[in-house]
């Protein structure tokens, strides 16, 4: 007798391409495709804003009110990325576990150091704004601490598999000149694998630059809060304005952080 031919089953790859398409398929079932999906108006806003490009604001008295609001947002980036590397780089090298060879202390350090960076990453900065601010009231330390929680969750895993994934040649070179663990980081890991760790600071700093600006509700007065204004007055003109100080200051972040990396590897 001929054996039946079995039907092919679906695994890996094309269970989770399946899944995916069903998921699309529901939510865009899920749409409202009648004449309510299109605002009538619509059009003409977006010619507004689009027209307002070409006259932004620049009288001198918004710019200096853009230039103030830009150096408010730049300076909780800084604040709240710094408080973040401090906390995100020690907690990176624990759950990297590289200071400790072997034994339960090592597992049990790399478990609790991940369990906490995934925890602090998992929350929103947003979300974590709301609590600081039930905590302690809309304060500048708010945003700051915002920030700073889950950019060291985000830092410190990605530092961590930075530190596991550095080469074992060089460290065996450190080893057998007896070099201990500690060395081995400092000399060995933190120096190989501080380009890589340098660029994604550097673009979680364009993320923090991002995020203070939206920090207009718990009382900053930075890009986002003007922008906020300008768009409860329809001020398309001066949106642009503020929307392109932004992204100067995205940009220069990049272009800094460009020339640190190429002064690292020349």
């Amino acid at each position: 007798m001929r054996a039946v031919p079995r039907a092919p089953r679906i695994e890996g790859r094309g269970l989770l391409t399946l899944l995916l398409i069903g998921a699309v398929g529901l939510s865009a079932l899920s749409v409202p495709w009648g004449g309510d999906l299109v605002h009538p108006g619509g059009g003409s806003a977006v010619g507004s804003i689009v027209k307002a490009l070409a006259r932004v604001e620049l009288s001198p008295e918004f710019l200096r009110i853009t230039a103030y609001a830009a150096w408010t947002t730049l300076r909780f980036a800084v604040a709240g990325v710094t408080l973040a590397l401090a906390i995100g780089l020690p907690l990176g090298v624990v759950a990297s576990g590289v200071l400790t060879r072997s034994g339960g202390r090592k597992t049990a350090s790399i478990v609790v150091a991940r369990f906490v960076l995934a925890l602090l990453r998992s929350i929103h900065e947003l979300v974590w704004a709301w609590l600081f601010v039930v905590a302690i009231g809309l304060s500048p330390m708010a945003v700051i601490l915002a920030l700073a929680l889950p950019y060291a969750g985000i830092l410190g895993r990605v530092f961590a598999d930075a530190l596991i994934d550095v080469p074992e040649e060089p460290l065996r070179a450190l080893r057998s000149a007896g070099a201990s663990e500690i060395k081995l980081l400092v000399y060995g890991r933190l120096t190989i694998a501080l380009p890589d760790m340098l660029g994604y600071g550097f673009y979680r700093f364009e993320c923090a630059i991002r995020s203070a600006a939206i920090f207009s509700f718990v009382g900053v007065q930075g890009l986002g809060y003007q922008i906020q204004l300008s768009l409860d007055d329809l001020l398309w003109n001066e949106v642009w304005t503020l929307l392109i100080a932004l992204a100067a200051l995205v940009l220069l972040v990049d272009a800094w952080s460009s020339q640190v990396r190429r002064r690292l590897v020349s």
